[in-house]
């Protein structure tokens, strides 16, 4: 049986989709290109240990993406949880009081220009099993 390899894209609509690709790669760093989108390459992860991506569906009434509306939420891998949700709120972000730190490692969440919740993962320093 053929299986998938891992996550190959996100795609989700914006009002205004130059303009919010725009703010990510300003205040997140994402590497947009001209195309309006921006490529993950799994080599500059030199820990194979750590190359990983999350796939999980909820539930339809879950409130884990709560206030968004959205029936997604983007999780962006980072290296200082901290300095990025500061750095995102000096961007006019609101960021979420709570915090989660477990064997998972560091969580914290913002809401985008679009009200749009996304997850920032701190990984731990060893993959948990």
């Amino acid at each position: 049986m053929e299986r998938v390899q891992g996550i190959g894209g996100i795609f989700f609509k914006a009002r205004d989709p130059k303009a919010l690709a725009q703010w990510y790669a300003e205040h997140l760093g994402v590497p947009t290109q001209d195309w309006g989108g921006a490529v993950f390459p799994w080599a500059q992860q030199a820990d194979a240990d750590q190359a990983y991506t999350v796939w999980t569906p909820f539930a339809a009434d879950t409130e884990y993406f709560s206030p968004s509306e959205a029936s997604f939420m983007i999780n962006f891998r980072v290296r200082d949880l901290d300095a990025m949700l500061a750095q995102v709120a000096a961007a006019g972000a609101t960021v979420m009081e709570k915090r989660e730190r477990s064997e998972f490692g560091a969580f914290g969440w913002f809401l985008d220009p679009e009200g749009n919740k996304v997850e920032l993962w701190e990984p731990p320093a060893a993959t948990p099993t």
